[in-house]
């Protein structure tokens, strides 16, 4: 018998019908208003939960002490130019040369101050607006996500301050050694100096009263203060600092004469005649 298009649709309809009857339906879940629902489900008209916005990074403040240094601080400054949520303050000593022009060009905020690095410092960290300090050298390049390297580093449980590895901006076996004997002493001593750049948070700065008041030797009096509040770690991230000092007097000599500095400020030799001494070693020998 042949059925009429009409009578054709009827049937399809009917068989789709006992289709849906023989399939078993899914059971759902009553849930409680309470109860957790499952991945993906949400109750229709319930708002949609706000995802909690990124915690804010703490910013970095970079103090650098400078005094003529306006031909170290354009590569210095332009290797920060990347970075996040820090702020740069240039603590200029009384400069002769374009010091205090070339800092603002390059961004940062100048103050002035009597020429000594360490009161230098401490004037910088009196108007730093940062929770975390960074002290670098004005001839001291960092390297590239040094922001996140210092904070990652000072959220290791136990570390009060951190700083970086050293490298020398200069060729010859003789800095290789010296970079290699620096990185062994400030990583199995905690002995880091200055020029690696020590970094650390302001509320424990303040609390040991900043930089004490000498003529040199700042920087490892004030590691050796922070040392028993905690863990002075090295980053596994390098500085790059000038190799003017080496350049100028010879790598042994100038390593003997930071040695001898070391050892003559233990033994409690007069820090204003230790300065002396170190800023004769840059006269011309008869």
């Amino acid at each position: 018998m042949t059925l009429s298009p009409a009578g054709r649709w009827d049937v399809a309809r009917f068989q789709a019908q006992v289709k849906r009857w023989l399939t078993p339906r899914p059971r759902v879940r009553s849930l409680d208003p309470g109860s957790p629902r499952p991945p993906g489900s949400q109750r229709r008209g319930a708002p949609t939960p706000a995802i909690a916005p990124a915690a804010p990074q703490p910013r970095i403040s970079i103090i650098i002490p400078a005094l003529n240094e306006a031909e170290n601080l354009p590569p210095v400054l332009q290797a920060m130019q990347a970075a996040t949520q820090i702020e740069v303050v240039v603590v200029d000593g009384g400069s002769t040369d374009r010091t205090s022009a070339v800092a603002a060009a390059g961004g940062a905020r100048v103050i002035e101050s009597a020429p000594g690095r360490s009161h230098q410092m401490n004037q910088g960290a009196a108007v730093a607006t940062g929770p975390l300090l960074l002290f670098l050298h004005a001839d001291t390049r960092l390297p590239q996500g040094f922001e996140h390297t210092i904070r990652d580093t000072l959220a290791q449980p136990g570390v009060v301050a951190g700083a970086f590895q050293l490298a020398i901006d200069g060729q010859g076996q003789g800095l290789r050694w010296v970079e290699w004997g620096v990185n062994l002493r400030s990583r199995y001593l905690q002995l880091p100096y200055g020029d690696q750049g020590i970094f650390l948070t302001a509320a424990a700065f303040h609390q040991l009263g900043g930089f004490p008041d000498l003529p040199m030797m700042e920087d490892f009096e004030l590691v050796r203060r922070l040392r028993p509040l905690g863990r002075i770690a090295i980053a596994p991230r390098a500085v790059v600092t000038s190799d003017r000092r080496w350049r100028s007097l010879g790598i042994l000599r100038t390593t003997l004469a930071n040695q001898a500095m070391v050892v003559g400020y233990l033994l409690g030799v007069d820090p204003q005649q230790l300065a002396r001494w170190y800023r004769g070693l840059d006269k011309p020998r008869s």
